[in-house]
């Protein structure tokens, strides 16, 4: 009788899901070894995450940053299903997917990401806007053209946390709205970009200062009502009117990962050995933004989609090896540096040895991504899109 084909289950499509099946299904594989690769993932598109600001100005189209996961795992042997895992039973190797059919595993990938906390203010949940998902994008376009198409003289943002998200969320928006914006964002820290270098921050802090944005440094949220926003900045609490909040402080870990009998830090995240597999149990494995994790050198890695994709080549390599009767391989995390969109056609990057801004850094930025892109055919289809769009420009006068 011949052996049953190993089960790996993936939870969750982004970087780290995703591309751990594509590097699965890529590995060279004996015959009687090959296993069946099951993801698992709410939504039925890949979200481009680190692109999603180009939808705001109408730069780039949801199919180039989105494409079906369908349409990405055509030509594999992975299988995808479309769905919410609300429950895992870890004995029975099983995962629950509400009123769909379980899957059964041998291996199981923990790739389900974080979730944007709403719940940290008064106001929070009911005023404020998130920006993680299409979804998010699609009720922030339709709050934009409101306000766009309202009488009022001035349309005044607000946008919770100088991180990156908020920074190169806030450029955009200027860029669109233009001089009726009136945009601020509020973080607790003394300086934005925290984790950023020098130069990014600095380029960062130019894009704002052009764009008339408003920093209020060291200053906290109070509450937030339908029209206004309550500030705290040393001690003195003031509240003013606002059209429009964004929230993009804080990453949660699901209920779901928190339910799990597995060894957790005090956010939730699963805690991984150096090959990314969980302390208890050497055949389950998590990256991404739900796992603590220390690469080989003793570093503690960052939950960024540039962690996530190297994470994916060492979950996927790791699990074909544990099949294979191979060694694992520990992590070994190369930071390549930083990029962020800083509004249209202005972008800033530096690392290995390189510092540029403008529409220069945006180019290679735009390139780079096109890249990282999860298969040939939407590199080309993306590619040959982005070459022509300048031609059809001239058409359409």
């Amino acid at each position: 009788m011949t052996e049953k084909s190993p089960r790996i289950c993936i939870l969750g499509g982004g970087f780290g899901g995703l591309y751990t099946a594509l590097r699965l299904s890529q590995l060279p594989w004996e015959k009687d070894q090959k296993p069946e690769i099951t993801l698992v993932d709410r939504h039925d598109r890949f979200l481009f995450t680190p692109l999603l600001y180009e939808l705001i100005t109408g730069e780039l189209q949801t199919w180039e940053i989105a494409p079906p996961f369908s349409e990405i795992l055509a030509n594999t042997n992975i299988r995808f299903e479309r769905g919410v895992a609300d429950k895992i039973d870890l004995e029975a190797k099983t995962v629950y997917l509400g009123d769909r059919p379980s899957i059964f595993y041998d291996y199981l990938v923990m790739a389900l990401g974080g979730e944007t906390p709403l719940d940290l203010v008064p106001g929070a949940k009911e005023y404020t806007l998130p920006f993680r998902s299409l979804t998010d994008v699609y009720l922030l376009e339709e709050r934009l053209r409101v306000l766009e198409a309202s009488v009022t003289d001035k349309i005044r943002v607000a946008v919770v946390g100088g991180g990156y998200s908020g920074v190169e969320l806030s450029c955009k928006i200027a860029d669109r709205i233009g001089k009726r914006s009136r945009i601020r964002i509020i973080e607790q820290a003394s300086q934005i970009l925290q984790t950023s270098s020098v130069f990014n921050r600095t380029a960062a802090e130019q894009a704002l200062s052009e764009r008339q944005v408003w920093l209020d440094l060291e200053t906290q949220v109070q509450e937030i009502t339908s029209d206004s926003i309550s500030l705290s900045y040393k001690g003195q609490v003031d509240t003013i009117p606002v059209d429009l909040v964004l929230w993009t402080v804080g990453t949660r870990v699901s209920p779901l990962v928190r339910s799990l009998p597995l060894k957790q830090n005090q956010k939730g995240q699963l805690i991984t050995t150096t090959t990314l597999q969980t302390a208890e149990n050497p055949r389950i494995f998590a990256l991404g933004d739900l796992a603590e994790c220390y690469d080989a050198s003793g570093q503690q890695v960052p939950g960024t989609a540039q962690v996530a994709l190297q994470q994916s080549d060492y979950v996927a390599w790791n699990i074909w090896a544990q099949i294979s009767n191979r060694p694992l391989l520990p992590f070994r995390y190369v930071n390549l540096g930083e990029m962020m969109t800083l509004g249209k056609d202005n972008a800033t990057l530096s690392g290995l040895g390189v510092q540029l801004k403008g529409s220069v850094a945006q180019t290679i930025r735009r390139l780079t991504y096109l890249y990282r892109m999860p298969n040939t055919n939407h590199q080309l289809k993306v590619g040959f899109n982005w070459v022509n769009q300048p031609f059809l420009e001239l058409l359409r006068f």
